[in-house]
């Protein structure tokens, strides 16, 4: 997959950001073969939350910021189908929000640069049609592949209760 990266805020320079999000779709590919389709490209901006907040205002009717916004351009059947040979396809946007994901990562404790890993894996994701709202068996299958593709990236589960490998819950 291709991705098309801006950086539109002041991300801190500690990492950088756009190998980030290229090693955090190449970790996803591998656990999501449908991701790694060549004709595949998305676009990831890496904003504030006043661009997030609006455009979650416009586009979702929510009067806030969020860490990520996903704007998926294909529906699943479609990515699945998807050949590898022939034209480029849009597989949709993703936003991150800056002051949210910070905030997000201090409250976890954890650097910023594995916070945002986390979310454009879950915004790619969303991206392919996965969710995690309408039941938790659908929730425990998106988790178990961030999880994976996490740990690809040598990055710890984000929700602390996962093998790194299978991505099922250890029963701690």
């Amino acid at each position: 997959m291709e991705l098309e990266i801006a950086i539109e805020a002041p991300w801190p320079d500690t990492a950088d950001w756009e190998a980030l999000a290229e090693r955090a779709a190449a970790a996803l590919a591998g656990v999501a073969p449908e991701l790694a389709n060549p004709r595949l490209s998305a676009s990831l901006l890496f904003s504030d939350d006043a661009e997030v907040h609006e455009l979650n205002r416009e586009w979702r009717g929510k009067d806030k910021p969020t860490n990520v916004l996903s704007f998926p351009m294909l529906e699943r059947e479609d990515l699945l189908a998807l050949a590898p040979d022939g034209p480029p396809e849009l597989l949709g946007d993703i936003a991150l929000a800056l002051e949210t994901c910070a905030l997000e990562a201090a409250d976890k404790g954890v650097p910023l640069e594995h916070h945002a890993a986390h979310l454009i894996i879950h915004g790619l994701l969303h991206l392919a049609g996965h969710d995690h709202v309408h039941s938790d068996a659908e929730a425990a299958a998106m988790e178990a592949l961030e999880i994976k593709a996490l740990a690809q990236m040598g990055i710890a589960d984000p929700y602390g209760d996962r093998d790194p490998l299978t991505g099922s819950p250890t029963g701690n």
